[in-house]
């Protein structure tokens, strides 16, 4: 039986700068890839620009773990959903495959505050709470 769709699925292609000389793609974009995956959601689930939005959250930890590697010219499908909502704060899970393989997982965890800089943090909007889904169930 396949795995249930996770929220939101982007496909991202493995440019040619982001592999090392082992011709993996270097560590560090595996975080970019997954920012790139979660602003498509958002502006797929509440319209988010990054600009002018009612909401704004910050990244306040990342960890992320390596199952396998992407190479140049890989599609890598980044999926994502809610993992976990805190007071002010949510986690977001992350899962990188290429052609279904496991490539990466990854959990980041943001605090939401006002829109426009860092001023402390406030609840979660209930924009965020009502249009995010979770990460289907194991």
């Amino acid at each position: 039986m396949p795995d249930a769709p996770w929220p939101h699925r982007e496909r991202i292609a493995v440019r040619y700068h982001e592999v090392d000389l082992q011709n993996v793609v270097f560590n560090a974009h595996y975080l970019a890839y997954c920012d790139i995956a979660c602003a498509a959601w958002m502006h797929a689930a509440i319209g988010w620009t990054g600009t002018d939005d009612p909401v704004d959250w910050m990244l306040v930890k990342a960890v992320v773990e390596w199952q396998g590697s992407a190479a140049y010219g890989d599609v890598l499908d980044v999926d994502c959903g809610i993992a976990r909502w805190g007071r002010s704060s949510f986690d977001v899970a992350f899962r990188g495959t290429v052609e279904g393989g496991a490539v990466f997982t990854a959990t980041i965890t943001y605090v939401c505050v006002p829109p426009g800089g860092p001023k402390g943090a406030i609840p979660v909007p209930e924009l965020l709470r009502s249009n995010l889904a979770p990460v289907p169930a194991p």
